[in-house]
């Protein structure tokens, strides 16, 4: 199992639930209004000066459910490189 974790413009919301949904992926964790700096998408600190915010999603999943959420993100990155969506795959031992 691997565990995932998505971070993301809040405005692309809609399009990282898709890439969950095709995969079959159906329980998550979500924190919303996260803020952060990314090389690409610049500050999302919900400030007047840096408005925008991200959303975090934790997502246990098997190999081959984490594989193809993994393309999905590659694929809205390369359709959305500057704002912002990045997943981080991490192996899972155990979920209790």
């Amino acid at each position: 199992m691997k565990l995932l974790l998505i971070a993301y413009d809040e405005a692309h919301d809609r399009n990282v639930m898709r890439v969950l949904a095709a995969a079959e992926a159906h329980n998550y964790t979500r924190w919303i209004n996260v803020q952060g700096k990314g090389t690409a998408s610049g500050p999302h600190l919900g400030t007047p000066v840096w408005p925008k915010q991200n959303h975090v999603l934790a997502v246990a999943v098997e190999d081959h459910q984490a594989q193809q959420i993994v393309e999905g993100v590659k694929k809205l990155r390369d359709t959305l490189p500057l704002k912002g969506v990045k997943a981080f795959v991490l192996p899972l031992e155990a979920v209790t």
